[in-house]
This record gives C-alpha cells, sequence and structure tokens, in this order.
C-alpha cells in the first residue's frame, strides 16, 4: 500500500561540483566513482529470483551486516542494570527518566512514556531519535527532550513508547563525526562505526522493554526520522523482535550517496564497514515479509525522493517473492528534510493496522508537554561511562581476540578454512603463515580490489637516451577508469638490467622527482611540467637520486590522486573522495595498494625487465602501502622504507584491517621472502 502526497520529482545523479581548476585526474576520479557506483547497485540484489534463494542466504546477509558494523560476534549481553531516576506525570500518560547500560559504562538514557488506563499487554515503540541537540550551559539533556513529541503521541494512542538517546547527542555526548570532520581514519583500520553502536542501543532498549510487564514483547513497532529513521533500519534488519517498522528518511543509496553527493553531509553513523560491497536496499530487504513502511518527504536534500523510490522498488521485489506486497507501504510527504504531520499520521495508521489490528481515525495531534531539562536523566553522570571513546573499545583488534575460539567466530566466513587463516594470521611468521594472512586481508580488508587476472600490458609512451642514460615512460591501466604511468631510467649500456629500484612516490616526492629529472629530459616531460607549475618546478631544489648506476635500474611511479592523476581542491574536497571509497568497501590508499601491485607487474612486462629483480622505496604512508604490496608480490625481493608508521592508528587506512593484523605483523610477514631496510628522517 502507499500514501502519497505531494508531486513525485525526477532526480538526475550529478557528480559533486569541483572546488578550482578541475584537472585530468578530476575526471578520471568521476568515472571511477560513476562506474564503481552502477557496479553496486546493478549487483544489489540481484542474484535473488525465487524466496529459496533469499531464504537460503538471508541469514548470512544478516551475519554480514552485524560484522560491517562491528557486532559479529554480537557483544555479550550483559545485566543491563537499569536505573528509574525519576518520573512526570500529566492528566494522559506518565514519563518515567531511565538509563540502562547496553554494555558495561556504556551508557543509554531514555524516556518510556506509558499511557494512563494502559491495559497490558500493549504493543511498544521504539522510537530512535535523530540528530537534535539539547544543550544548556554545557550541559546535554539528550536529544529524547527535542523528539517527545513523538513519545507522548503514541502514548495518547495507546502504545508504550520507548524513547532513546543517541550516541552523538544523549545526556553523555559522544561522536559520530570521526571521518567526515575530526580525520579520524583509524575508526576504518578498526573496523568501526557508530551506526553499530546505535544498532546495539536499539537491541538492548528492545531487551529492556522485554522486562516490562507492561508490554506485549510479541507487538514491537520501531520508528525515527533522520538519523533515527537510519537506526530504525539497522535494528529491523538485525532483530526479529520487531514486528513492524517505519523508517522515515535515514538510507539513500549508493548512487544518491556518492554521484548526488549526498554523503557529504551525513554523519559516519549513517554508513557500515562496507567490506562486502552492499547497497542499501539490501540492508533494508532484510526486513521482509514483516510490515515495512518506508517514509519520506518530495524535497529533502538528504534523504531524496528519487534514492527512496529506487530503494522502495529493489525492496518490493523480496516482498512480491514472499507474496506480501500489503506487507510494504510508502508514504511520501510535500516538504523539506523533517518529520512532517503527514509523515506521523501515516506511521500512527500503519501501527495501527499491523499491532493492534484497527483502522480507526486517528484524531490526537503531536505535541510537546515537557521541558527538556524536565525530562532529564542524570544527575551526575556516572564515573565509568565510555561512551565518549567507545570507537577505541566497541570492535576487538586482533590482539584483544586473543584466544583461537574468539578470532575464529569474530573472522567466520561460510567455509572452515577461512576460519583458520585468520586465527593463524597472528602467528610466529612463516611462509605459511604469510600465505594464510595474505588469504584474508584479501578476503575482509581488500575485497574491493579487482579480480585477479591478466598483468598489465604497459604501452610506451617515449624513450630517449642522452648522456647514457634511457628515460622511457610506460602507461598501463591499474582497473577500469585508472591509467597510470610508470618511468624508467637504465644505464643505455649495461645489459641487462639486474635490478630495478621501483620508487613509490607521494605528492612531495613527484614533486622532487619531476624537478631533478626535468633539468635532464625536460622536453619529453612537458605535460607533466604543465600539470605542475612548469617554470616552477624547474627552479626547486631537487634531492631525488635520478642516475641509474651500473645494471641498477631506476623507476618512479606515482598511484593515483598522486602526480598526473592529482585532484584539485584541498582538505576538504580530500575528505570527501577518501569517504567515497569508503562506501565502495575501499579506501584510497588501499587501492593504492593494488596500484603499487600492478606497476611491479607492470615493471616485469618491460622489454629487458623480465628477470630483474625487483626493489622498492616509499616513505611514510605510501611506505605501508609499498609494504603490503610485497606481501602480495612475491617478486619484490627489497624494500626501503623511510619514516614507516608504526600502527594503522596512525595511518594508513585499510577497512577492517586491525581486526586481521597491523603494520609490525606485515613486516615480519614480508620479511620472511625480502630484505627490509627501515630508516628516519
Amino acid at each position: 500500500m502507499a500514501f502519497l502526497f505531494g508531486a513525485l520529482l525526477p532526480g538526475d545523479a550529478q557528480i559533486p561540483k569541483l572546488a578550482g581548476k578541475p584537472t585530468p585526474g578530476d575526471a578520471m576520479l568521476a568515472d571511477y566513482f560513476r562506474n564503481q557506483t552502477a557496479a553496486l547497485s546493478q549487483h544489489c540484489l540481484a542474484d535473488i529470483n525465487t524466496l529459496d534463494e533469499w531464504k537460503a542466504k538471508r541469514g548470512e546477509y544478516r551475519r554480514q551486516l552485524q560484522e560491517m558494523l562491528g557486532l559479529w560476534p554480537m557483544p555479550e549481553r550483559t545485566d543491563l542494570k537499569p536505573v528509574v531516576t525519576g518520573c512526570i506525570t500529566n492528566d494522559e500518560f506518565v514519563v518515567e527518566k531511565i538509563y540502562f547500560q547496553a554494555s558495561p559504562g556504556l551508557y543509554c538514557t531514555a524516556n518510556l512514556y506509558l499511557p494512563k488506563n494502559l491495559k497490558p499487554p500493549a504493543p511498544a515503540i521504539l522510537y530512535e531519535c535523530g540528530h537534535g541537540s539539547a544543550k544548556t550551559n554545557g550541559i546535554s539533556y539528550g536529544n529524547k527532550g527535542i523528539y517527545q513529541r513523538d513519545g507522548a503521541w503514541y502514548a495518547r494512542n495507546g502504545y508504550v513508547c520507548l524513547v532513546l538517546d543517541t550516541l552523538r547527542d544523549g545526556e553523555i555526548p559522544g561522536i559520530h563525526t570521526g571521518t567526515r570532520d575530526r580525520g579520524l581514519w583509524w575508526w576504518n583500520s578498526r573496523g568501526y562505526t557508530p551506526a553499530g553502536v546505535e544498532a546495539w542501543f536499539g537491541i538492548r532498549a528492545l531487551d529492556y522493554l522485554c522486562t516490562r510487564p507492561e508490554v506485549d514483547t510479541n507487538r514491537f513497532g520501531i520508528t525515527g526520522h533522520s538519523g533515527g529513521g537510519a537506526y530504525s533500519w539497522t535494528v529491523t534488519a538485525l532483530d526479529d523482535r520487531i514486528k513492524a517498522a517505519a523508517p522515515l528518511a535515514g538510507m539513500a543509496d549508493v548512487q544518491s550517496h556518492i554521484l548526488d553527493g549526498v554523503m557529504d553531509s551525513h554523519c559516519d553513523c549513517n554508513f557500515f564497514v562496507n567490506i562486502y560491497r552492499w547497497d542499501f536496499p539490501q540492508v533494508a530487504a532484510l526486513a521482509a515479509p514483516r510490515p515495512l513502511l518506508i517514509g519520506g518527504t518530495d524535497r529533502d536534500p538528504l534523504f531524496r525522493l528519487p534514492s527512496t523510490l529506487r530503494i522502495s522498488e529493489k525492496v518490493r521485489r523480496i516482498y512480491d517473492l514472499y507474496s506480501a506486497n500489503d506487507k510494504l507501504g510508502l508514504v511520501l510527504a510535500p516538504g523539506p528534510h523533517d518529520e512532517t504531520p503527514e509523515l506521523q499520521l501515516g506511521v500512527m495508521r500503519w501501527f495501527n493496522r499491523y499491532l493492534k489490528g484497527e483502522e480507526t481515525p486517528v484524531e490526537t495531534a503531536a505535541k510537546r508537554f515537557f521541558s527538556p531539562e524536565q525530562l532529564k536523566v542524570f544527575e551526575t553522570l556516572p564515573a565509568d561511562l565510555i561512551n565518549t571513546n567507545i570507537a577505541e573499545t566497541f570492535v576487538p583488534t586482533f590482539e584483544q581476540s586473543s584466544s583461537p575460539a574468539t578470532r575464529d567466530e569474530s573472522a567466520h566466513s561460510s567455509s572452515p578454512q577461512s576460519q583458520s587463516r585468520l586465527t593463524s594470521a597472528a602467528a610466529m611468521p612463516n611462509e605459511k603463515n604469510a600465505d594464510e594472512l595474505r588469504s584474508a586481508l584479501r578476503e575482509k580488508v581488500f575485497a574491493g580490489w579487482p579480480d585477479e587476472g591478466t598483468p598489465p600490458e604497459p604501452k610506451r609512451v617515449f624513450s630517449v637516451e642522452r648522456d647514457g642514460v634511457r628515460f622511457s615512460a610506460w602507461d598501463f591501466t591499474s582497473q577500469h577508469d585508472v591509467p597510470l604511468r610508470l618511468y624508467l631510467l637504465e644505464n643505455a649500456t649495461a645489459k641487462p638490467t639486474e635490478r630495478v629500484e621501483l620508487n613509490v612516490l607521494n605528492q612531495s616526492g613527484w614533486t622532487n622527482w619531476l624537478a631533478a629529472v626535468s633539468t635532464k629530459f625536460g622536453s619529453e616531460l612537458a605535460g607533466e611540467l604543465a600539470a605542475n607549475g612548469g617554470g616552477a618546478l624547474r627552479r626547486a631544489a631537487a634531492d631525488q637520486q635520478v642516475s641509474p648506476t651500473g645494471s641498477v635500474a631506476l623507476a618512479f611511479f606515482a598511484p593515483r590522486g598522486v602526480g598526473l592523476t592529482a585532484w584539485s581542491g584541498g582538505e576538504t574536497r580530500l575528505t570527501k573522495i577518501r569517504r567515497r571509497f569508503m562506501l565502495l568497501g575501499q579506501t584510497l590508499d588501499g587501492m593504492r595498494v593494488w596500484d603499487i601491485r600492478c606497476a611491479v607487474q607492470a615493471l616485469h612486462s618491460v622489454p629487458g625487465m623480465d628477470a630483474a629483480k625487483i626493489g622498492l622505496q616509499a616513505e611514510g604512508t605510501m611506505a605501508v602501502n609499498a609494504l603490503y604490496a610485497a606481501l602480495f608480490e612475491p617478486d619484490v625481493r627489497k624494500l626501503k622504507l623511510v619514516n614507516l608508521p608504526k600502527s594503522h592508528m596512525q595511518g594508513p587506512d585499510y577497512l577492517n584491517v586491525l581486526k586481521i593484523t597491523d603494520i609490525p605483523q606485515v613486516k615480519e610477514a614480508v620479511a620472511t621472502r625480502a630484505e627490509l631496510k627501515l630508516e628516519t628522517q
């Protein structure tokens, strides 16, 4: 069924406009995001054709979502230790002020609305609050006070309603914007997202409601708007105790997030760590065949109408398989990003139908009764709270998962072999364990890499000789929409080349190298110089060694986003780019590891280089990328790494990597077959 208000507006996905002068790298990146997004969208639920296929896969899909939220294995359901700190009453309902602990020290504050003259057991609504802050003089009253009209309205219509504060805007404010605003890219490496905490809050809130004698535990509904809509989606997907759901806004598909740019406005609480490369309708489909009402407005800039309609249509396929079309609804209202009265009315009618079996008119209007201060739970915040730094502990690292059994469960996949690989990843280094580590990383960290296939075939761009040095450039394709260039400096009289030192350049390294090599080969590098400052580069101080000696050749390579493929804009735009990679089930530096692997393979395909031993040199974050490339490329026999970070907590970020390993362990694995030299400058 559908409640339709207002007109349906056409949508046209666009790459966000660039700040500053566009570069060739910008066009390449736009094509890359467009095609990667299309691949995820087309793959979503495409392999489900029968109900038996869906039922066979549904359990594994739920487990994958748990894993991507940092909830596999599920945290222990410890004692909630609930406390009612006070209550407020009026003629129609009572409000209890409650806190409980989702995990030890992880506090949830909430208001429980109980109708007077209640006939228990009654249906119960878990209302998930969106982003709304109520603070005075630095004291947070929680966002439950902002959304109190919903709790009161449900109570006045015969429901028990628990209005749940969020991690970000609760009475103990936490963080939702680690990658968007704070540069906390290690969240990706930890496999952490605040969406997982919010889902855990919701699940434990249901546990609490199950302890209340007023509640019928077979008639749970869930709703919320915006951020609250997002959490409603995930709790519904993960917990079958939800019998009817009505998320309002809170979900957009990858097309809208990446191409329309709506993700730039969203907190990390909207996103799972997408190692399985899902599109969002797959989350929504896990509600089937339970009653699901999808809601939104026609002018919502954050959760746009075309995206809402695309999600609805993909989910409808799964409801069709169940012959449950009557249990999938769509309510659309005119308006901006707001929980409008029309949406509220549609949701109330939905719950009345599926939780009460009623079709009676809804007469009372939603309104506020109290100030946020009156609904505050804590007088004094508890001393043992961990809400403010929950990102550091919510998802165990491979070191914290100390027992083999724990590591096996957290690294679960459909095959026992996958479990044993991950279990032994932290064992003493040898070639067998290095193989297991590679398999674990490929499956759980670098799943966004292309399929392994034919090595890239480099194509010569130019080759010149001056003063006994042969300088050549070779183009190759790392993956679709990612053309890259490799430069080679050889001693023209030395045959054959016995060793090649491949320098992996960051942006400053590229600038220094270009300044140095252009003093002799400037005419061949006209395009590179034009893209990087022209004459100003020629005058730059160059400290790069660019002269080959004897039978040792020098190669230079800049992965995507560096050198010829550099992108315009500053740190703000780079953050937006990195978050797009994240949503695609990749990271920028994770894909640079792939680029380096391809450069190594391309180098061996250059005439005369097939038998040469290869060494890698890199600095800082790029040194970590080179280290991981060497783990996967057996032809790399020597590494010189400068200023190598100690841990992925400092960088770079790869999805989930700290669940599997860290930089010291990878160094040990690489050292089983390659010479490793570390320097600090």
